[in-house]
């Protein structure tokens, strides 16, 4: 077969060898070609910042596929290796020894990368950021030594590295800039739970808090100080504050990029045979009627079942899920469907006990539920979905109330 008839993927992450999992699976026997910079085979990462960063889980337990999966599937894996370029024209990618690939399709799974702290002191040792495997690895090392961490940032990678540290016997200082941990994401009414959840376990929380510098001695990282002039001191500093899609490839290939790659429901690019997937896709959602861009496991693990059905010619490949999160922190777990731009909705409620973190928090407008969040209440995440799909008015009253059935509100809202 000629280059003309291989499929390439960008990116060996979740989404990488998912789609080239789907690609075979949906039938594809032609050249089949997976490139990524870092070392490792792919793997999942959720568990970087909860079960292996506890020791809880296995290093082999993070992987996608065995190494002789790939093999075993005529997949050519390629590791270590950057893609420098995209040629659209010539239908080629060029790989950083200079080497070209060509392609019949593409599939862009670049991902994502952790935003860096733009203040002095940002470069020195044991401050870490978490997004690669050897990231977990160095913080849980670092778990080890010190006795006290500044986290910067309360949102989920922080709140998770902040549990774990809590779990390993560190004091932990977390900063945020915002009143609330998670607050964009949740808004007041549910980033108060989580709030009270990490006071409850010791930790320092900080709001407000404007960084100035990270403090060093010995070219390591000893403490910060915030823009009032308090220094906190730590013996390891970790860095939560967000992450930037990997748009550098599809910008420089003319492919258009708005807050990542911009795609439509069926993942295409606006170049013919370029389609994207994962953290860097930023997808017209046509349950939404809108782009989003979602920076969560459950796109990566999804989005390249239509992404390979969009490549091999599937006219009816769309990508319509339900966004969806998890998390796990302390003694909470948490399920998460929907979505909800900051102050786009009217009100919370809540069904089940908030105090003792056994509830279901429903996110309305005009009565149809935006987003449920279920925490550590189980085997309801589907009825949540099915609440946010449905799209039709309910009764707020009657979501608050745990003997009326999710089912039968589901039901009601349907006939409406």
């Amino acid at each position: 077969m000629s280059a003309n008839d291989a499929c390439v993927i960008v990116g060996a992450s979740l989404a990488g060898a998912k789609a080239a999992q789907a690609l075979r699976e949906e039938g594809f026997d032609g050249p089949l070609v997976l490139i990524g910079d870092e070392s490792e085979r792919p793997y999942e990462r959720p568990p970087l910042s909860k079960g292996y960063l506890m020791g809880k889980d296995a290093r082999e337990q993070i992987y996608v596929h065995p190494p002789q999966w790939y093999a075993e599937h005529n997949v050519d894996l390629r590791l270590g290796m950057a893609v420098t370029a995209v040629d659209p024209a010539a239908r080629e990618v060029t790989l950083a020894d200079g080497k070209r690939v060509g392609y019949g399709k593409l599939l862009l799974a670049t991902g994502s990368s952790p935003r860096r702290l733009p203040v002095p002191g940002a470069d020195l040792k044991r401050v870490l950021y978490l997004r690669r495997v050897e990231d977990s690895d160095q913080i849980k090392e670092a778990f080890q030594f010190a006795s006290r961490a500044v986290v910067i940032g309360a949102g989920w990678i922080g709140l998770e590295t902040t549990a774990a540290a809590r779990a390993a016997g560190v004091e932990v200082t977390v900063l945020e800039m915002a009143e609330l941990p998670l607050l964009r994401v949740l808004g007041r009414e549910v980033a108060q739970v989580f709030a009270d959840l990490h006071r409850d376990h010791g930790v320092d929380l900080r709001f407000g808090a404007q960084l100035a510098e990270i403090t060093g001695s010995a070219g390591a990282a000893d403490g910060v100080r915030l823009s009032d002039g308090t220094r906190i001191d730590a013996d390891v500093v970790i860095v939560g504050v967000g992450i930037t899609p990997n748009i550098g490839l599809a910008q420089e290939a003319g492919l258009e990029v708005d807050n990542g790659i911009r795609v439509d429901e069926r993942l295409s690019t606006s170049y013919p045979d370029i389609y994207a997937a994962g953290d860097v896709a930023n997808a017209f959602h046509p349950l939404l009627g809108k782009h989003i861009r979602v920076e969560h496991w459950a796109n990566a693990l999804h989005q390249p079942q239509t992404a390979a059905q969009a490549m091999l010619g599937q006219q009816d490949a769309v990508y319509d899920r339900v966004p969806y999160f998890f998390t796990d922190q302390y003694d909470l777990g948490m399920e998460y469907a929907g979505y909800v731009e900051p102050g786009g909705y009217d009100q919370v409620v809540f069904r089940g006990d908030v105090a003792g973190r056994e509830f279901i928090a429903f996110w309305l407008a005009d009565n149809r539920v935006l987003a449920g969040m279920n925490v550590n209440t189980w085997d309801v995440n589907d009825e949540l979905q099915a609440l946010v799909r449905t799209a039709h008015p309910v009764d707020a009253h009657m979501l608050t109330d745990p003997q009326v059935p999710l089912e039968s509100l589901l039901a009601s809202a349907q006939h409406r």
